[in-house]
């Protein structure tokens, strides 16, 4: 019986173990700070829409000509589709479109977010605003 309630605990230990570290690597707040939102304006310069997250890289031009590559964390590439945004090949968001981004920033200071809403020059928009945790 003693060996049965050990094998059970033990169990049951590395189970919330585990379970802290699947909710401590989908944790938003440990990368971006939630109560931080951007806003960036520029050019897409590449689209990633792949799992289990996508990226967009934005050229922002300022005053003076100089570009600045701005990255962006995105859902996966299903939940995208699911919002209506999709990939260059199926008309959807490709290179040398103008967008507006609003974001949550990076808290290491780099020119990075995670994605909250995407404004299309064309006039599309498409909102993905998850929990702080990341869902």
């Amino acid at each position: 019986m003693t060996r049965v309630r050990i094998g059970a605990l033990v169990a049951v230990v590395l189970g919330v173990a585990w379970v802290g570290q699947v909710s401590a690597h989908h944790s938003i707040q440990a990368q971006f700070d939630i109560n931080k939102h951007i806003t960036v304006n520029g050019t897409v310069a590449k689209v990633e829409f792949i799992n289990p997250h996508s990226y967009l890289t934005v050229n922002v031009k300022d005053a003076s000509g100089k570009i600045t590559k701005w990255a962006f964390e995105m859902a996966a590439a299903g939940q995208l589709r699911a919002k209506g945004l999709s990939r260059a090949d199926r008309g959807g968001l490709k290179a040398g479109d103008e967008v507006s981004v609003l974001a949550l920033a990076a808290r290491d200071g780099s020119n990075s977010g995670l994605l909250q809403e995407l404004k299309i020059s064309d006039g599309r928009e498409f909102k993905f605003t998850p929990d702080p945790n990341g869902n």
